[in-house]
């Protein structure tokens, strides 16, 4: 096969993304990804005519992810959802205070818990996250909020936010930016069509700048000698010259592909990893059996369940159908599917009565991983990638090598990352001092 001057193993939004960046700076790039879609966890699955993504998706406006998308010039259709939902509690559904007015209505606070919460939004948006100490999330908000049921909500909300059930492992400083973010209301996108729209604008986007993409190949092995990459073999016997590789999937698969990993920080990386996970229930309905036009979303605050409506802001299905993501965060894990796919189910059966007779199609995903690692309290100044310091000319990306990003913020920042160190060394090994871009 030809020599890359790149390989990008994956073919995610992470592989994408990298693969852009380093075939605009003038590197030969080829895009290797082992199924026939790409696209990884972004990908939409047709289903009867209906598009369903594969569990709850969240594109935040003032991001990672929303600032590389910008800077690439990606530019996906959808709707900005408004602060506006529900709250389930002790079997009741109030209406969630994403104002000022709703705030003062809501019967779930007490009148000392509505001025608190009030001065907590506020003091919120002045916080440097930068300079926060470095406890856990539950820690800080015990300090910050008085109020037991304010301090629910606000887990509610943060879990929801990071997929991370347990506030006592997660630092402050992600869990207070992902609340940053939240309260400043209009800032979810909900992109039409599903996100498979948005992998299809990034491989229009890496055909157009040159890289060559290979579906249906695995790697079998990342060969180094003198601790510089050399090549990669594929599962099919072949093989390709390359100086440089980033590979965008997880630490324990990355681990397998390279030779001789336990001599190198891979093996770190692997074992001090925590990846998350998430039962979805993902249903399309012919109509919504009870329109709430001002509720786009519900958090239960009495467990770790949130449903999402992204039709009702945007056109979530090419073929019309209403779309509705149930989600519960499992954190590092159940062994109990039937068990998770019930309470989804008696979730929808209490925010949407009769949806079921209403079905198009559904999908139920009952251990989807979410990331393969969080920002936890032990992770404290420790951080993977991009390079792994044993092996010249390789390079990670991913959800696991975040800077204090989160998910695909963590995703997206970590691409352009890796692909930028990648330039800079090829640049500096030809002499170059310009990094075109």
């Amino acid at each position: 096969m030809d020599a890359y001057d790149v390989a990008v193993i994956g073919g995610g939004l992470s592989g994408l993304t990298s693969s852009i960046y380093l075939a605009r700076a003038g590197l030969s790039v080829v895009l290797i990804e082992k199924s026939s879609q790409l696209g990884g966890r972004a990908a939409t699955i047709k289903k009867n005519g209906a598009s369903l993504n594969l569990g709850l998706h969240a594109l935040y406006k003032g991001g990672a992810a929303e600032e590389v998308l910008q800077e690439l010039g990606i530019t996906v259709e959808g709707a900005y959802a408004p602060a506006k939902g529900g709250m389930v509690w002790n079997g009741k559904l109030f209406e969630l205070p994403g104002s000022p007015l709703s705030l003062l209505k809501s019967p779930l606070l007490s009148p000392s818990a509505k001025w608190e919460l009030t001065r907590f939004v506020n003091r919120l948006r002045g916080i440097d996250t930068n300079a926060l100490p470095t406890i856990s999330f539950r820690e800080w908000v015990e300090q910050e909020i008085r109020d037991s049921m304010i301090r629910q909500l606000i887990y509610a909300v943060c879990r929801t936010n990071t997929f991370v059930p347990y506030p006592e492992l997660l630092l402050a400083a992600p869990g207070v930016r992902r609340l940053q973010l939240v309260f400043k209301g209009n800032q979810v996108l909900y992109i039409d069509h599903g996100w498979g729209q948005l992998v299809d604008h990034l491989q229009k986007e890496a055909i157009r700048t040159g890289v060559t993409i290979l579906n249906r190949k695995s790697i079998s092995e990342i060969a180094h000698d003198q601790d510089k990459v050399r090549q990669l073999y594929f599962a099919d016997g072949e093989k390709l010259e390359t100086s440089y590789v980033i590979v965008t999937a997880g630490p324990s698969e990355t681990f397998k592909m390279v030779k001789n990993a336990e001599r190198t920080s891979l093996k770190v990386w692997r074992d001090r990893t925590k990846p998350i996970y998430a039962a979805c229930l993902d249903v399309a309905l012919r109509k919504l059996p009870i329109s709430n036009p001002k509720r786009y979303f519900t958090f239960f605050l009495d467990r770790p369940i949130f449903i999402s409506t992204p039709s009702v802001i945007s056109n979530a299905s090419e073929d019309g159908s209403v779309i509705i993501h149930a989600c519960k965060d499992i954190g590092f894990g159940s062994d109990h599917s039937k068990n998770e796919e019930s309470q989804l189910e008696e979730a929808l059966d209490f925010i949407q009565p009769g949806w079921r007779n209403e079905q198009v199609a559904r999908q139920f995903l009952p251990k989807i991983k979410v990331a393969h690692d969080f920002d936890s309290i032990d992770r404290i100044d420790k951080s993977y990638g991009p390079s792994v310091p044993e092996v010249y000319g390789l390079y990670v990306a991913g959800d696991w090598t975040g800077r204090g990003e989160v998910l695909v913020d963590a995703v997206f920042a970590s691409a352009k990352r890796a692909a930028q160190e990648v330039i800079r060394e090829y640049n500096s090994m030809e002499g170059r001092s310009d990094l075109r871009s």
